[in-house]
């Protein structure tokens, strides 16, 4: 039982590929599910889907420990943590408010988890074309939600302008950007703190992937002779050395 397991989280088998799959699709479907329930009032039926999405996780946890080659190595991992965390918010929401931003954490696991990269590389061209493209928009997907978060956890309760994840999120984007329409502000000296950490970041991180999305398509390949990384897609000499270099394509014209 444990070797079927350990298979469908770390095998190559299309069966275990679906699988993290499924993994992955949950995750980002509990993601979505976290951001629309802060607009509504927590009932019993919400209360209940958070209960079925702990089971899951808790579940996902005691299978990840299992098929460890040491649990004390899984024990000292971020990830395990904010699992542990998440599923304490979830379970235990009364006690666990302030805390309940990290469950957008467990989005830093999309794609990475569960060998996804590895295989969307191998299996979808054109992700292989586009790969760091992909992980610059995980990457900013990721950030914008966690600085929402922030905000929403540490503003909503006393600031009547961020009511919900949408209030939050709109002030984050305006601030990420620069815009800062002035319409929405954050209170208190925590919330000013926070908004500076925001715009820091903003200059810094927030363009930097931007500009990582939106520039000219290039791919992965290591010239043998000076080591640049990175070649034009139809690229036949390297840049940097001159060097005839051999890049693997599907054929395509792109």
């Amino acid at each position: 039982m444990r070797d079927t397991v350990r298979s469908l989280y770390m095998g190559t088998s299309q069966r275990s590929r679906m699988f993290r799959y499924g993994l992955l699709t949950f995750d980002i479907g509990t993601l979505l599910y976290f951001v629309a329930t802060s607009l509504m009032d927590h009932t019993g039926w919400i209360r209940q889907i958070d209960i079925a999405i702990a089971a899951v996780f808790i579940a996902d946890l005691f299978c990840r420990f299992w098929i460890s080659e040491s649990r004390v190595t899984q024990l000292k991992q971020t990830s395990t943590w904010i699992d542990v965390i998440v599923i304490l918010s979830l379970l235990l929401p009364t006690l666990f408010t302030n805390l309940v931003f990290l469950r957008i954490l467990r989005a830093l696991r999309l794609l990475r988890s569960y060998h996804v990269l590895r295989e969307l590389r191998q299996e979808i061209p054109f992700f292989r074309r586009n790969e760091e493209v992909f992980q610059s928009a995980v990457n900013l997907g990721v950030f914008v939600f966690i600085m929402t978060a922030l905000v929403y956890v540490l503003q909503h309760d006393d600031n009547p302008d961020i009511s919900n994840y949408v209030d939050a999120l709109y002030f984050t984007v305006t601030a990420l950007t620069t815009t800062g329409f002035g319409d929405i502000i954050l209170i208190g000296t925590e919330g000013k703190v926070l908004a500076v950490v925001i715009m820091i970041l903003g200059v810094a991180l927030f363009l930097r992937l931007v500009q990582t999305i939106f520039r000219p398509a290039h791919v992965r390949h290591a010239c043998p002779d000076c080591g640049l990384q990175r070649h034009d897609a139809d690229a036949v000499h390297c840049k940097h050395c001159g060097r005839v270099i051999n890049i693997p394509t599907d054929g395509s014209d792109t």
